[in-house]
């Protein structure tokens, strides 16, 4: 038993020393990709893009809607004022049982129009099409289609309906900045290689000002649950996944706010009903695809803030968000498992898949039987308690200073929060350890308990805020199919 601990502790010091070098060269990476970006976009570039409508691609806002009569006005109203001189809008109506399709109807004076329906991509059947009476709605096009479950299938009903080379995968809960489409879309203008998808910062809403769908002042999480994420999305989207970048070697593009090449999406089968990870297994897919017919691809990550989401208010939503993340992530690896260590398939089977299953996928269980171990050896007096404040001092300073790092990173790109903002999202950082990533343990292991035990899976309901002031103080339970 003795020769076990001893050799169970050195693996997790040396797990724990491979995991602080990739964060530490993804940190430096992720730096050196964001004055890189900076550089490359400036104002001008956008100005002169929409100088230049004919030289704008197209683009398809797909966001799919299941209950959101609650926010569905003002999240619409947001979409059509974007910034951008070529794009529609394209909500999915996913068999909705409140008010959302009337609310649609009635707002934006919609008229059913017989429209050319092409299934490129399988979803659930697809029961009326929708259009504006009113020219200044003429963007936008509402599908109303039968429930199919999961927010992958309305995606897929979006894509079959959307018109243009390029589309946006994005929630009805979520607030896009004014110029979001000019800064995705510039990376794929600026490259010579197919860039297959862009991903860009997410961040809170949760706090902020908004004002008939309209961002009016940003500000970080009040309540205790969402600001700890407000740091751990800044950490995951700045740090993370824009070293990952710079390797071409990005995991996944975010389910809720990502730009993507809609011929690559179709071509590889579009988004998959029954994945909890369709954001991560849409991008293998579409990597697998263009290496599998030889043609380079890029899949680029910017640094600024694009989207502002609604993210869980408390631990029991939360508990939701994480468990189907773990199930998900658990999913991958099944479905997935031929790509794993694979060298045809180059950073995906040699990079991407590994480090996800090594120190991500295997890092709760290591940290949930690291704690078992802990306690044995405190019942059993064999611990050294000079090196053990140490070790615990060094993994809370790693931690810590990452999301430091993040913090001063999205100071960098643009100064979203007042300074004392900032200074309170550093405060809960140092809490984050002890606080919340115990929360994020156990509900990832919960969900690799719950695919591997084949529980019948729910959704499970969201507590909408609403935007305005006026639809805030009105909650409703939905069922979100995130």
């Amino acid at each position: 038993m003795d020769t076990v601990i001893y050799f169970y502790q050195y693996a997790i010091f040396f797990y724990a020393i491979c995991l602080t070098v990739i964060y530490l060269v993804l940190g430096i990476l992720g730096y050196l990709n964001i004055l890189r970006e900076k550089t490359r976009y400036t104002l001008k570039e956008e100005h002169l893009l929409n100088l230049s409508p004919k030289k704008a691609p197209g683009i398809s806002v797909v966001a799919g809607a299941y209950n959101e009569e609650v926010i569905i006005i003002d999240s619409v109203n947001s979409l059509l004022s974007l910034n951008y001189p070529n794009f529609e809008v394209v909500i999915v109506n996913d068999g909705s049982v409140d008010k959302t399709l009337d609310l649609l109807i009635n707002h934006f004076h919609l008229e059913e129009i017989p429209f050319p329906y092409v299934q490129n991509i399988r979803c659930r059947p697809v029961k009326r099409i929708f259009r504006s009476t009113n020219r200044a709605y003429s963007r936008l096009t509402v599908v109303d289609k039968e429930n199919g479950g999961t927010k992958a299938d309305a995606m897929n009903a979006g894509i079959n309906v959307a018109k243009y080379d390029y589309f946006i995968n994005t929630d009805v809960d979520c607030i896009l900045a004014k110029d979001t489409l000019t800064k995705v879309v510039l990376p794929v203008l600026d490259s010579k290689i197919t860039v297959i998808a862009v991903g860009a910062t997410m961040r809170m809403v949760n706090s902020c000002e908004i004002k008939d769908g309209d961002m009016v002042a940003a500000h970080p999480p009040r309540r205790f649950i969402p600001t700890f994420q407000e740091t751990e999305y800044l950490r995951s989207y700045l740090l993370a996944k824009m070293g990952w970048a710079a390797l071409n070697a990005i995991p996944n593009v975010s389910g809720g706010f990502g730009l993507f090449n809609r011929s690559v999406v179709i071509e590889a089968g579009g988004y998959d009903p029954l994945s909890h990870a369709e954001d991560m297994d849409m991008t293998i897919r579409m990597v697998v695809y263009m290496r599998d017919n030889g043609r380079k691809y890029k899949i680029v990550q910017i640094p600024d803030t694009c989207c502002w989401t609604e993210g869980p208010p408390n631990i029991q939503v939360l508990s939701r968000q994480r468990t189907r993340w773990g199930r998900g992530l658990l999913q991958i690896f099944i479905v997935h498992r031929r790509f794993l260590f694979n060298r045809r398939y180059g950073r995906l089977g040699l990079v991407i898949l590994p480090y996800a299953l090594l120190f991500e996928f295997v890092a709760p269980i290591i940290e949930v039987t690291g704690f078992f171990v802990l306690l044995f050896l405190l019942i059993t007096q064999q611990i050294n308690f000079s090196t053990f404040w140490l070790m615990l001092i060094f993994v809370f300073l790693i931690g810590f200073t990452m999301s430091l790092i993040a913090i001063s990173y999205d100071i960098s790109v643009k100064k979203q929060y007042k300074l004392k903002e900032y200074f309170r999202l550093i405060f809960f950082s140092s809490f984050e350890a002890v606080l919340y990533h115990p929360l994020i343990v156990i509900f990832s292991l919960r969900g690799y308990w719950q695919f591997l035990t084949q529980e019948n899976f729910e959704w499970g309901a969201m507590t909408r805020q609403g935007f305005s002031k006026k639809s805030s103080s009105k909650k409703a339970v939905v069922e979100k199919q995130l």
